[in-house]
């Protein structure tokens, strides 16, 4: 049996009990340490029309149980993988990665949201040195930030809220605004990519005016609702004068994992990528192993025994942090 968290009407999410199926062949199964919740995401399912929902997608697991087929994992490791909230994790071994040595679950888990802005950095016409603008400083935002820093990009970010341009401070971004600042000649009509993660079309608005000509536009957060009065002329306005590229940041653009090139599978295409979800995760729980991206004290650990408060708490903002961790190897 595991214990899970369970979204079972608008607005409540308690814990439930859950049957573990038999461990497959190419599975790997063990206690979950931590997951994370993506409060977008989340808030998005909890207010919704469908119920039950098991929601969470991020998790770092201990290798407790090895199907016979499995290879590259051991009893014992601590693995990634895109799991729910829930106590007990059970996958097919090609979609974990073996969290570094040196890295704390709490902050490996983090590279799931990472990972959402990472099809952008692989995708991007814009190239280092050129300026990139991100709206919006929420959890995906601030990581999304670094991202492009590490990648060697002149970045700036924009949000209204103090609290989160305190962070993106901290993390060492220098240029840090709370409304896009058209008044400064080093972006305005400078930027060769905006990534928005806000999902505010009044962000996406800004940024169509702000990029320079031919530069980019990506939406990367999710518009869950209208927040503005705002017309589509004015963005199309925005896109056509500018000659902006307005395009979906969706994160699964490029494959989840990528293979070599068969002759045999031509008729039916083929995927030899080097690029890929995965390899993207790969990346950033090496970044984070070696500290290149700051995590310090922007992670809130939670206990799942009361979902219903945590979400209560995280709608209330009542967690200055931008990230929440559930540690299940405590009070589950």
């Amino acid at each position: 049996m595991a214990n899970g968290i369970v979204f079972s009407a608008k607005d409540r999410a308690e814990i439930e009990q859950l049957e573990l199926s038999p461990l497959g062949d190419n599975e790997v199964r063990g206690s979950t340490i931590v997951t994370l919740i993506s409060p977008g995401t989340e808030f998005a399912w909890l207010s919704g029309d469908s119920f039950p929902l098991r929601p969470g997608y991020a998790a770092v697991f201990e290798a407790q149980e090895i199907g016979a087929s499995v290879t590259g994992v051991a009893i014992g490791d601590h693995l990634f993988c895109m799991g729910p909230h829930r106590s007990v994790q059970q996958l097919d071994f090609r979609y974990v990665l073996k969290v570094p040595d040196n890295l704390a679950p709490e902050i490996a888990v983090l590279a799931r949201l990472a990972g959402v802005s990472m099809t952008t950095l692989m995708s991007t016409k814009a190239r280092p040195g050129d300026v990139v603008v991100v709206t919006g400083a929420g959890p995906v935002g601030l990581l999304a930030s670094q991202l492009f820093q590490l990648s060697g990009y002149e970045v700036a970010v924009v949000d209204p809220d103090p609290i989160r341009r305190r962070q993106v401070l901290g993390a060492g971004i220098k240029q840090v605004y709370p409304a896009m600042p058209f008044d400064d000649p080093r972006i305005a009509g400078q930027a060769a990519l905006v990534v928005d993660c806000s999902g505010h079309e009044g962000a996406v608005l800004d940024g169509c005016r702000i990029a320079r000509p031919h530069g980019e536009v990506v939406l990367v957060g999710v518009p869950w609702r209208r927040l503005t009065d705002l017309h589509a002329h004015d963005v199309l306005h925005a896109v056509f004068n500018n000659f902006v590229h307005l395009r979906s940041g969706w994160e699964w653009e490029v494959p989840i994992l990528s293979k070599s090139f068969k002759w045999e599978e031509l008729l039916e295409g083929y995927n030899n990528q080097p690029q890929s979800v995965f390899s993207g995760f790969a990346k950033i729980l090496h970044w984070l192993a070696d500290g290149r991206i700051c995590t310090e004290g922007l992670v809130r650990a939670v206990s799942p025994t009361d979902p219903s408060s945590i979400y209560a708490d995280l709608k209330a903002r009542k967690f200055d942090e931008p990230f929440v961790s559930i540690h299940w190897n405590q009070d589950s």
